[in-house]
C-alpha cells in the first residue's frame, strides 16, 4: 500500500530544488492518474520538474511509477531475442517500414509499437495504413502469436493498458509549456518502450531543424537520460544521434513513403535510407547476439523483402495491392542551375503536412496519397528548369499552401557542399 504523501508538500519540495523520494513519485503518479490529484497541482509539479530538473533516480522512479499505472509485457516465452527501435521523430522517417522486417528477417522478434503523426512530423501508422486491409490495433494475444511464427514482427499501436499514465501526462503537458523538458521527454518515452517488454531497444534520437531537439547537445543529454533509464530498468539500451536538418529519402507523406519503403527493401532507394537503416539493424543485431548478421545484403538478396510482405499479410494486409494516389499534384522547378546545397527539413514537412499527410490535432483526418517528393536531394547537381519537388494533395487550396511553404525550402548553390555525416555520436549503457 503506497504512503499517503500531501500534494502539496511535493509540488513545494520540487518547487524548491529538492529531489522527490521514491514514495512521493508512486503516490503523486498513481492518484494524478486515478483522477485524486487535480490537474492544476499536476500542472505545477511538472513546471517545477521543467525549472529545476530530475535527479537520475527522481526518474527512474517516476517512470517506473508510469509503467506501473498499467501492464507491462512478457516476451521472454518466445524462445528468442527480442529487440526493437525508438525515433524521436523526423521528417521522412520511414525507417520502421524497413528495419522491423530486415531484423525479423535473422530469426529475431520485433515487437514495434509506433504511433501516428502530428504536426510536421508522420506517424508509422498512417504510412501503413495506406496498404489496404493492414491494421495497427492488435490485441496482445493476436501479437504474441505474430512475434512467436515465423514471421517474427509486428508493427502495431500500443494498447491503452501500457504506461496510461504517459497520455494524461502528456496531455496536460502539451498545454502547459512543459512538452520540451528532458526528464519528462524520457520517461514520457521509456516507460512505454519498457512496459512494451523488449529485451533490446536501440533508439534514434534526432537533432536538427526537422527535430524536435534542434542541438546537438540536448539531443546528446535525452539519448543519455534514456539509455540509462533502460539499463536501470533491465533493458539493454543504445541511442545513435542523427541529423536531422534534411528530409530522410526523396519522399514526405503517407503512401509515397511506403513506396520509397518498398524500393529500399528491393535493394535500391536512396542512400541515405539504406545508410541508416543498416547502421540501426547492425545495432538491434548485435544486441540481439548476431554480431555477424549482415543486413546489408538481406535488403539486397529479398530476404528482408520476403519478412516485410509477411509481416504485412499476419496484419491483414496486401503487400501487392496498389496504394493511394492524390487527385492533384503540381511541380516546383529550380529557377537556377548549381548544386542543391541545403533543402529545410521542417519547411518540407510542413509543406507536407499542409498538403493533407498529417495532422494539425490527434484524431483528424488525413490524405493518404498526399506528400512531398523531392527529386533532387542535397550534394546533388540541378538546372534551371528542372523539377525540385512535385506535391500531392486532394484539394487545390491544400496543393497551393504548400507549394507556398516550398518556395524557400532548398538553396542551390554554384559549388556543390561538403557531404555530411548523419550518424552523429552513439550512446551506450
Amino acid at each position: 500500500m503506497l504512503q499517503t504523501h500531501d500534494t502539496v508538500d511535493i509540488i513545494r519540495a520540487k518547487r524548491d530544488g529538492r529531489a522527490l523520494t521514491p514514495s512521493q513519485i508512486a503516490w503523486v503518479i498513481s492518484h494524478y492518474t486515478s483522477g485524486e490529484v487535480a490537474p492544476e497541482q499536476m500542472s505545477a509539479l511538472a513546471m517545477a520538474i521543467f525549472l529545476n530538473g530530475m535527479d537520475r533516480a527522481e526518474i527512474a522512479h517516476w517512470t517506473q511509477a508510469m509503467i506501473q499505472t498499467g501492464t507491462r509485457l512478457d516476451y521472454s516465452g518466445l524462445g528468442k531475442a527480442t529487440a526493437d527501435k525508438h525515433s524521436t521523430g523526423g521528417v521522412g522517417d520511414k525507417i520502421t517500414l524497413m528495419l522491423t522486417p530486415l531484423v525479423a528477417s535473422f530469426g529475431v522478434a520485433v515487437p514495434q509499437l509506433s504511433g501516428r503523426g502530428l504536426g510536421h512530423t508522420g506517424g508509422t501508422l498512417d504510412k501503413l495504413e495506406s496498404i489496404p486491409g493492414w491494421r495497427a490495433d492488435l490485441g496482445a494475444k493476436e501479437a504474441y502469436g505474430i512475434l512467436a511464427s515465423e514471421v517474427g514482427a509486428v508493427i502495431c499501436a500500443a494498447g491503452a493498458d501500457l504506461a496510461p499514465a504517459d497520455k494524461l501526462l502528456y496531455a496536460l503537458r502539451d498545454v502547459t509549456a512543459t512538452v520540451d523538458c528532458v526528464p519528462l521527454i524520457a520517461s514520457s518515452i521509456m516507460s512505454k518502450k519498457i512496459a512494451e517488454g523488449t529485451a533490446n531497444l536501440v533508439l534514434d534520437v534526432k537533432v536538427g531543424r526537422g527535430a524536435f531537439m534542434k542541438e546537438e547537445s540536448q539531443a546528446k543529454l535525452l539519448a543519455r537520460t534514456m539509455v540509462d533509464l533502460g539499463s536501470d530498468a533491465g533493458v539493454a539500451t543504445r541511442a545513435l544521434l542523427t541529423r536531422m536538418d534534411v528530409p530522410l529519402g526523396c519522399c514526405v507523406g503517407n503512401a509515397i513513403e511506403v513506396e520509397e519503403a518498398l524500393e529500399t527493401l528491393g535493394g535500391g532507394g536512396p542512400a541515405d535510407l539504406r545508410e541508416l537503416t543498416v547502421a540501426l539493424a547492425r545495432e538491434m543485431l548485435e544486441m540481439a547476439g548476431l554480431p555477424e548478421a549482415d543486413p546489408a545484403t538481406a535488403l539486397d538478396n529479398g530476404q528482408a523483402m520476403d519478412s516485410y510482405r509477411a509481416m504485412i499479410r499476419a496484419q491483414g494486409g496486401d503487400p501487392a495491392a496498389p496504394l493511394p494516389q492524390a487527385r492533384e499534384s503540381a511541380q516546383l522547378k529550380a529557377s537556377q542551375s548549381g548544386f542543391v546545397a541545403d533543402i529545410d527539413a521542417m519547411e518540407v514537412g510542413v509543406a507536407a503536412w499542409r498538403a493533407g499527410a498529417g495532422r494539425d490535432r490527434p484524431g483528424a483526418d488525413i490524405s493518404l496519397g498526399a506528400g512531398v517528393r523531392i527529386h533532387r536531394q542535397v550534394g546533388q547537381e540541378i538546372m534551371a528548369g528542372d523539377v525540385l519537388f512535385t506535391v500531392y494533395a486532394d484539394k487545390s487550396a491544400r496543393l497551393e499552401r504548400a507549394m507556398d511553404t516550398l518556395a524557400s525550402a532548398a538553396t542551390i548553390t554554384a559549388e556543390a557542399p561538403l557531404p555530411q555525416a548523419l550518424v552523429l555520436d552513439r550512446v551506450l549503457a
